[in-house]
């Protein structure tokens, strides 16, 4: 079943076949204020705009769940260094507004067989809003 998706490329589900889902989501919501000091008196608080939201969560590739990891991996690192920007969707609800992208990707290798073959490994990911 798919429980949401970054794109066409990203896809969370959790099947008899693939296992791909976001660990540990976390979203940010700012605002920007602006501080006015006053003669005597406290500082007085403006507010100027929202900032851009954040989300920062991880995935575990597992080519035993049925992902390749290395691929996936290229697949985000490119997303990253091209500047895609998508959709997120969880749990078939948009995640904010407007559309997303990745800021950073860091992977960490678990489970790596002879010859270089990528088993196992952990990618956080953190996005920000895109306006």
């Amino acid at each position: 079943m798919i429980i949401g998706n970054w794109g066409l490329g990203l896809i969370f589900q959790t099947s008899d076949r693939r296992v791909l889902t976001p660990e540990n989501l976390k979203r940010t919501t700012s605002a920007v204020w602006a501080t006015h000091s006053r003669m005597g008196l406290k500082d007085q608080s403006e507010f100027i705009r929202p900032g851009l939201g954040q989300i920062t969560f991880g995935i575990q590739l597992n080519a035993e769940l049925g992902v390749r990891p290395r691929l996936m991996m290229d697949y985000i690192n490119n997303c990253v260094e091209t500047g895609d920007v998508q959709m997120l969707v969880i749990g078939f609800r948009r995640v904010g507004k407007h559309r997303w992208k990745i800021t950073n990707a860091s992977t960490a290798y678990e489970v790596v067989y002879s010859r270089g073959e990528i088993v196992k490994a952990k990618m956080t990911l953190t996005m920000e809003e895109y306006l």
